[in-house]
């Protein structure tokens, strides 16, 4: 995007995304290779990172592993499959 500056220079606005991790201090850093000792205006908008939590089976269901006490569990047979239309 190019701004013009209240000097009437022609700036070169620049976007980036990233994620990051903000210490115990409170600081986020954010490298700037492309920019040496120079004043910057800077916008932040920013959102806390919501990591998706592992699934895990709960104790109670796996307590039901192998649980099971009568007869033999067996599958019956298994008609014979009708003809199908083929994909495309």
């Amino acid at each position: 995007m190019r701004i013009i500056s209240r000097y009437g220079a022609i700036l070169m606005m620049q976007t980036m995304k990233l994620e990051s991790h903000v210490g115990n201090d409170g600081m986020l850093h954010i490298p700037l290779p492309e920019v040496k000792d120079a004043d910057v205006e800077v916008i932040i908008v920013y959102q806390q990172v919501q990591k998706p939590q592992k699934r895990q089976w709960s104790p109670e269901f796996l307590s039901t592993f192998g649980a099971w006490e009568g007869e033999v569990l067996e599958r019956a047979p298994q008609e014979e499959q009708s003809e199908r239309e083929p994909f495309l």
